[in-house]
């Protein structure tokens, strides 16, 4: 039979931990709930069963840590229990599903969150991305809680990093003074800053840290009757005016001095020799009236006093800061705060109430901020499961801001809203240009999707690609517009020189000339006439149809380029027809009111300021013809490709299903549905017009077939006005 020395002897290190763990519960929580954190522990310790830490600890030794590391700053039941869970569903088959199950949906969310985070580890950091991975870690929890989970679970990872390779170290060391130690000071948690920054330095400089702590040590024992002077004068001072406060020197931190002196290119000595103090007071009126009693002890250094009381920093932090000429000529730096500031300043989570709205008022933003800081510190001092506790840690840390990826691993900052094509022109105009499609998380989405945080972004480019003017209804990005903008502008500009100088030819060899053979002195002549400054100009007034190619034409072929074109040009104009493939952009398109396909007859107008316009020769809209000379012949080419709109007007039978039958036997027939429109309906049939794709006549006149074989059509037209 063991005995109790035994016992213990024998006793595994996650035993030790978990009741090390329970011992601190005991003093916040309630018996149930500490249950439920062993309830948890045993599920973690079975699904980590089998797994070592790179130390040869069980890998549960590693949750348990975290737990007691959040426990010490009283973290509720659930976060607790999310803590020891936080690995689960990363390095165990269990499931977010199955957490929800056994545990709750908020516990299940937490992990998730963590686990979300943990992914950001995984990409690469450049040092100029730090600031928006930072954003990114904060913006990406919706509960504070994850974050309190992430950093005690990185302050753990720090504190057993001896068993890693030392380039290893360096680059987690790095990590930790980039990305976590300012999370933890923008949220107001500096005590794990301070672990954080000293456990980082030592592994990124461990040199500079042992001649640091070294140079620390020996300096300490020659400040101590100095400092012994200054904190006796104080506290002489603050009974003669019966102020009861406590005075305590304050010891800078290793990572503090370093950075001071790397900043600042001050020696060790200039950054030692400043004496600092804290003062802690029962309320904000005492604060002020110490630090009169101070500034008159010691002369204050001008410029060096701040007030973080009365404008608290982003992070809820308070106190009053002052710089005093002590004695010997050395200065002093002297904080002074209520006891309750202290205890924030250590712990506190108060970072993103602080951030202003834009319909915040100053006096608004400092009052909430105040109020949210007392509300919480009272609530913090209340045991176990606070609803209101929780609720108040689910926040939008950055309600106008998404952080995606790039497949490399880059962080893309957008306003929130953005889509694809935004991100599209974040990353390069180039690509924003040319994008077909995107991937989202490896999934292929619509160019419109709107971004969420964490999202891996792909984007499909193709050469033929071009910007959309759609794409201007839904982009958010100044950059994304100004780009689409410019494209269209410049490239609309191109398709109508390019269709001038088509259709300009086309009359001169009609006249049996060339427009490479016409005299330059006579095109110049006749810009000058026109009040045209070069030829592209002229060439893009006809593509756009501000000036008819056959005047234009007829011009060019007279002996005097000023005399009047007397011709009836409805009787002389060429008859060759224009070949168009549909497909040539902005300067040739197709009318709504017949949507023209390859394979029907068609005719050409001209629009002023925006080209040809092309309809079908039986549509309704013909009468144009006879009011308006400017028209023109135009033919399909034989290879006139893409997708093409047309209208079809379908009666069916109003009864379920009818419609989703005809949509299945257009996708059949290889068309797409882009826009449904009930016409008319009764209980018995329905009117729909559908505007679907087609290849040409041919793809049509098969689509229509489909449809008519099906039993709820009644009958279909096409429509063409």
């Amino acid at each position: 039979m063991l005995n109790l020395a035994d016992h213990i002897e024998l006793e595994r290190p996650q035993d030790k931990l978990i009741r090390r763990l329970c011992d601190t519960l005991g003093d916040y929580l309630d018996q149930d709930q500490i249950n439920e954190c062993v309830r948890a522990y045993e599920f973690g310790a079975n699904a980590h069963s089998g797994q070592f830490r790179k130390t040869g600890e069980a890998y549960i030794c590693h949750p348990v840590s975290v737990a007691i590391s959040l426990a010490e700053m009283r973290m509720d039941a659930r976060g607790i229990m999310a803590a020891i869970l936080h690995d689960v569903i990363e390095d165990t088959p269990v499931s977010k599903i199955e957490l929800a199950k056994l545990f709750s949906p908020e516990v299940a969310e937490l992990v998730d969150g963590v686990t979300k985070l943990t992914k950001i580890d995984s990409k690469s950091h450049a040092e100029a991305q730090a600031e928006n991975v930072r954003k990114m870690f904060l913006a990406m929890a919706n509960d504070l809680r994850v974050i309190m989970v992430k950093l005690a679970d990185r302050l753990h990872n720090m504190e057993t990093l001896g068993a890693m390779p030392s380039e290893k170290k360096r680059r987690i060391a790095k990590e930790t003074l980039d990305i976590y130690a300012p999370i933890a000071n923008r949220l107001g948690m500096n005590e794990i800053r301070h672990k954080l920054e000293a456990l980082g330095f030592q592994a990124m400089y461990p040199m500079r840290y042992a001649i640091l702590d070294s140079a620390v040590k020996k300096a300490r024992g020659n400040r101590r009757k100095i400092i012994d002077t200054i904190e006796g004068s104080i506290r002489i001072r603050l009974d003669q005016a019966n102020l009861p406060c406590n005075v305590v020197g304050r010891e800078k931190h290793l990572y503090s001095i370093y950075q001071k002196m790397e900043h600042k290119k001050i020696s060790f000595s200039d950054v030692f020799d400043v004496y600092a103090f804290r003062i802690y007071c029962d309320n904000v009126d005492s604060c002020y009236r110490v630090l009169g009693i101070v500034h008159n002890l010691y002369k204050p250094i001008p410029g060096r006093f701040k007030d973080y009381i009365a404008l608290p920093k982003a992070n809820g932090y308070q106190s009053l800061h002052t710089v005093l000429m002590g004695p010997y000529g050395v200065p002093i730096e002297i904080q002074i705060r209520t006891h309750e500031m202290h205890r924030m300043s250590e712990s506190g989570i108060a970072a993103h109430w602080l951030y202003k709205s834009d319909d915040d008022k100053p006096e608004k933003f400092q009052a909430r901020a105040n109020e949210w800081l007392r509300d919480l510190l009272e609530i913090q001092k209340m045991a176990g499961d606070s609803l209101e506790f929780i609720d108040n840690l689910k926040v939008d840390l950055f309600p106008q801001e998404v952080f995606v990826f790039t497949p490399q691993g880059d962080i893309i900052k957008l306003p929130r809203g953005a889509t694809v094509v935004d991100f599209a022109y974040a990353v390069h105009t180039d690509i924003g240009n040319a994008c077909v499609s995107a991937k989202i998380d490896k999934q292929l989405v619509p160019l419109q999707t709107k971004l969420e945080n964490g999202y891996t972004i792909e984007i499909i480019t193709a050469s033929w690609a071009r910007p959309n003017p759609l794409w201007l209804n839904y982009v958010t990005t100044a950059k994304a517009r100004s780009s689409i903008r410019t494209y269209l502008k410049h490239f609309k500009q191109q398709e109508a020189i390019a269709l001038g100088r088509r259709l300009l030819e086309k009359e001169l060899q009609a006249m049996h000339l060339h427009l490479e053979s016409i005299d330059p002195d006579k095109i110049k002549a006749l810009l000058d006439a026109l009040g045209m400054p070069n030829f592209d100009l002229l060439l893009e007034d006809i593509g756009l149809g501000n000036k008819m190619p056959f005047l234009i034409a007829k011009r060019m072929s007279q002996d005097d380029i000023n005399a009047a074109v007397k011709l009836d040009i409805s009787e002389h104009r060429d008859k060759t027809p224009l070949i168009i493939k549909g497909t040539e952009g902005m300067v040739i398109t197709l009318a709504k009111c017949c949507r023209p396909i390859p394979g029907d007859q068609i005719i050409g107008f001209f629009n002023p300021g925006k080209g040809i316009v092309v309809h079908q020769h039986d549509c309704p809209n013909k009468d144009i013809r006879k009011k308006n000379a400017n028209w023109l012949e135009v033919e399909w080419s034989d290879d006139a490709k893409g997708d093409f709109p047309a209208d079809l007007r379908i009666e069916i039978l109003n009864q379920r299903g009818s419609l989703a039958t005809v949509a299945a036997a257009i996708s059949n027939q290889d068309s797409n549905i882009e826009n449904v429109t009930v016409v008319d309906q009764d209980d018995k049939i329905s009117i729909d017009l559908i505007t679907l794709t087609a290849r040409d006549r041919i793809h049509l006149a098969k689509i229509i077939r489909g449809l008519k074989e099906l039993s709820v059509v009644l009958k279909i037209t096409r429509v063409k006005a």
